[in-house]
Parts: structure tokens; C-alpha cells; sequence
């Protein structure tokens, strides 16, 4: 596996430290190519993925979340080929797989269905009012926040309370 240094991208950067284990989990050859999915984005924070899982039943997948992975697998169940079918060419692949895909700290999975063959999995991406973006006021040439009027009273009053105690 190649490697490459990622500390130039890091020199205007903060908190991004994680970066680096992104990159090496996403060069990674030996991504599955069995099942087929789709990754799609349907709006500013619903995203779907979509699973090719034809011939599976919904008691033989499997949807987990752990530690921000979500992994999609499926269980088939062996099934004794039956001596008195012959396949002139068997193009409808029923094998196991593990697909598993990391999710973003503020993604929830809402739910999953399957319908005609496709295994669907809905994504919310739901931002904290703490990491939302806000306007920063600009309180002059010093530093230090303005007090309101009431307050400063506040302060002034409570001040001359104690000096004449």
C-alpha cells in the first residue's frame, strides 16, 4: 500500500486528526463489488443507501450499527440444490456478503425496508444547535464584551453596597 504525507493539509486545520484513518480506509483495493449499491443524497440531510438484494429474504439480511459503522450482511441460508433442476447458466448470485460503509458522528439510520428486491436504508443527518453555524459579533476595538446598561447599573449598585458596608 502506497503511502503519502497529509501534514501539509493539516497545517490550517484543527480537530481533523482522524483525516489521515479516512484516507487509508477509503485507498483500500479491496473494495466489494458484490452486491451492487447506491449511495444517493435526496435532500440537505436525507441520504439513502440503496442495496441490490435480490433473492434474499428479509429474515436473511442483516442491518448493524457499531461504532459509527453501518454494516449490511446477509446470512443464506444453504439450500440442498434440488437433483431435478438443471441450470443452463446461473446468473442470479446468492452468495453472502458484508458491505460496510462509516458513518459521520451526526448521522442517524431512521430505518430499512426491502421491496422488489432492493434493501433500502434511510440516513438523517442531524446537526447539534452547538455545531450549526452562527454569526460571531464584532464588539469594537476591545475585547471585551459590552455589558447592557441594566446590567452595568447592576454591577454599580451592587459595588457601592459593599463599599459602604
Amino acid at each position: 500500500m502506497n503511502t503519502m504525507s497529509l501534514s501539509p493539509l493539516f497545517r490550517r486545520s484543527i480537530g481533523f486528526d482522524r483525516l489521515n484513518d479516512l484516507f487509508e480506509y477509503a485507498m483500500q483495493s479491496d473494495t466489494p463489488s458484490y452486491p451492487p449499491y447506491n449511495v444517493e443524497k435526496r435532500g440537505e440531510n436525507d441520504y439513502h443507501i440503496v442495496v441490490a438484494a435480490a433473492g434474499f429474504a428479509e429474515d436473511e439480511l442483516n442491518v448493524n450499527v457499531e461504532n459509527r459503522v453501518l454494516t449490511i450482511s446477509s446470512a443464506k441460508a444453504d439450500k440442498a440444490d434440488d437433483d431435478s433442476v438443471t441450470y443452463l447458466h446461473r446468473g442470479i448470485a446468492q452468495r453472502t456478503f458484508k458491505l460496510s460503509f462509516r458513518l459521520d458522528e451526526n448521522i442517524e439510520v431512521k430505518g430499512a425496508r426491502l421491496e422488489n428486491g432492493l434493501l433500502s436504508i434511510d440516513l438523517l443527518r442531524v446537526v447539534p444547535e452547538a455545531q450549526r453555524p452562527r454569526q460571531i459579533q464584532i464588539n469594537g476595538q476591545s475585547a471585551q464584551p459590552r455589558l447592557s446598561n441594566q446590567t452595568a447599573s447592576n454591577i454599580e449598585q451592587s459595588v457601592n453596597a459593599e463599599a459602604t458596608v
